[in-house]
Order: structure tokens, then C-alpha cells, then sequence
């Protein structure tokens, strides 16, 4: 142990990794050209992708395996020795192989690749050298562009796993994006822990109902809605027609402007002074789109509209906040 490293210089070491780090996954921007969409393009059309890698490149891997499988792309992590030893008969007609290798010059996935190559299997690489072996082997090879590692001895992979990490990571999220697939899909696939839940979370499952939502006929005087209002403690109130059907909304915002313009009294109509089409949300929807809605709108109530336009519940920013949401 240096027992002479100084407090600062301990922080001007991490400091300088951070730095290195940072400064690797921002040279990505010139990765991400025209092989990184025709790596896209392949990997959206191909039934699955198989993620290899040695050591560090393998840990990486499995993580970029995993980021795709749980955003729309079907992927599998190979160790290349367990592939040169009978899990290659794991990879199916049209599968793409990922390789990954800053050197490019890992002895045992150079040794897999050419396999691969002449079973008809398409290759996308990361790695930091374009002219190595691996890069050779390649459909597309993508330069990581890292030259230096954070280590003081440019030995300890740190810079490009950094980076290697972060462009596994655009891949994903782009081919998310590509494939259309959308939080409801996410949610599907991580049904489990307290993300799972919150992504499974509908409006129906934390909207006040019942007793607990305001509402009120649109042609009631003031001095009602404001008894209803003050009964749930919510400061809001739905306005319903003859039918049932919602016909505008009420805050005690909308009190305090009305009460700055003048002109009101306790036995004006509510229908005079409510909010006519107001924002809703459907019972089914998730309930992380009502807190969207919630927090772009700067609002505080939200009704709860079924399918024949009855008021059937109320979403308050209070519930949100203690389901997470907020």
C-alpha cells in the first residue's frame, strides 16, 4: 500500500478516471456512422443475436446480451472456448454473431470466428483495432476509437469497456426504437422486483373511486361543488351531464382565478366557471402515463374517463408520489 498517496491525490486519481472514461464514451460519436446502421439493419432482421467475448469483454457481453433481450432483441451471451466445444450448435440459421474484443487479437474468440464465418453466419465486432485479426474475420467492425486506457499502465481494461458498454448500449436502445417496441413491452418482460410493478401499475389499480371521487351535475351551484371538493380533501370535482358523462372539471385553481376576475357568487353554476373538455385517462392505461400527464401539465387531479365517457375515478399527484411514479 502507497501510504504517502495524499487525500487530493486520491481524489485527482478518480477525478482522472472519470475524466478518461467520459472522454472514451464521447468519442463513440464517430463510431456511430454508416457500420453502426448497417449493424442495425442486420441485427433488426435476424432472429437473434449472440453476444461473444473473453474476460472483461465477456462481462460486458453479458450485459449487452441482456440490455437486448429486454428491449425487443432476442439475445444469447456465448463464451467462445464452451462454443468451440459444442454450445455452437446453440446458434440457429440467420442468427448474428457480436464479437468483442478491444485488441481484436483475444486468442480464443480469433479461433470461433472463422467457424462461424464459413456456417454462414453474419459477424458484427467492437473492438479498438480495426486491422486486427478479429476486425479481419468481420462482416462490420466497429473502431471503439479508445486508444488509451484509464489505468496509469494502459493495462487495466477501463476506458474501453466504458465504451464498449456504452455502444452496446445504443444499439439496443436504437434497435428498441426500430422495432417500435414500447414500455408496455417492457413491462411484459420484467413482470418481477419493484420495476416490473410500477410498469405493470394500470390507473385502475391507484385511482380513488367510489365515495373517494368527486363528482357533481355540471348545473349544481358553486356552493355545492365546493361542499363535495372539501369532502374528499382533493380540491377537485368532475361535472357530469344529464347522462352521466364528463363535462368538465373543477380545481380550487380554478376557484382562486375566479374569484381574482369577480362576478361569481356561491349560487353560480358550476357550468360557468368548470374546465370544459378536460384532460382524462383511461382506467386500463398505465398508471406512468397519467403521472406523465400529471408532471408535463404542472396539475394536481386528473379524472378517470371509462369507455362511455363516465367519470369512474380521480388520479391525485399524492397517490403517484407514493407509488413511486413521482
Amino acid at each position: 500500500m502507497n501510504a504517502r498517496m495524499t487525500d487530493s491525490r486520491i481524489l485527482s486519481r478518480g477525478r482522472m478516471v472519470v475524466k478518461a472514461e467520459a472522454a472514451a464514451v464521447a468519442g463513440l460519436k464517430k463510431a456511430v456512422g454508416k457500420s453502426f446502421i448497417r449493424a442495425v439493419r442486420l441485427i433488426a432482421a435476424a432472429p437473434r443475436v449472440a453476444v461473444v467475448g473473453v474476460g472483461k469483454s465477456g462481462l460486458i457481453g453479458r450485459k449487452i446480451a441482456a440490455t437486448l433481450a429486454s428491449t425487443g432483441t432476442p439475445s444469447v451471451f456465448l463464451h467462445p472456448v464452451e462454443c468451440l466445444h459444442g454450445d455452437m450448435g446453440m446458434l440457429s440459421k440467420g442468427d448474428v454473431v457480436l464479437a468483442l474484443s478491444h485488441s481484436g487479437e483475444t486468442e480464443e474468440t480469433n479461433k470461433l470466428l472463422p467457424y462461424l464465418r464459413r456456417q454462414g453466419f453474419t459477424i458484427v465486432s467492437f473492438t479498438g483495432n480495426v486491422s486486427s485479426r478479429m476486425a479481419k474475420h468481420s462482416n462490420i467492425a466497429i473502431d471503439l476509437g479508445v486508444r488509451a486506457e484509464a489505468c496509469p499502465y494502459n493495462i487495466v481494461p477501463t476506458s474501453s469497456t466504458a465504451a464498449m458498454l456504452a455502444l452496446g448500449d445504443a444499439l439496443a436502445i436504437t434497435l428498441m426504437e426500430l422495432k417500435g417496441f414500447t414500455s408496455s413491452h417492457f413491462a411484459r418482460l420484467h413482470p418481477g422486483g419493484s420495476l416490473g410493478r410500477l410498469l405493470n401499475l394500470s390507473v385502475r389499480d391507484i385511482m380513488r373511486k367510489g365515495k373517494d371521487n368527486p363528482v357533481i351535475e355540471a348545473g349544481a351551484p358553486l356552493s355545492k361543488a365546493l361542499k363535495v371538493m372539501t369532502a374528499t380533501k382533493l380540491g377537485a370535482v368532475s361535472a357530469v351531464d344529464g347522462r352521466g358523462r364528463l363535462a368538465g372539471f373543477f380545481t380550487d385553481g380554478d376557484l382562486r382565478r375566479c374569484l381574482q376576475a369577480g362576478g361569481i357568487t356561491l349560487s353560480t353554476p358550476l357550468s360557468a366557471v368548470m374546465t370544459r373538455s378536460p384532460l382524462r385517462v383511461a382506467p386500463e392505461a398505465p398508471a406512468m402515463e397519467a403521472a406523465a400527464i400529471i408532471t408535463s401539465r404542472k396539475i394536481d387531479n386528473l379524472p378517470v374517463v371509462d369507455s362511455g365517457g363516465r367519470p369512474v375515478g380521480i388520479i391525485d399527484e399524492r397517490d403517484l408520489l407514493k407509488e413511486g411514479l413521482l
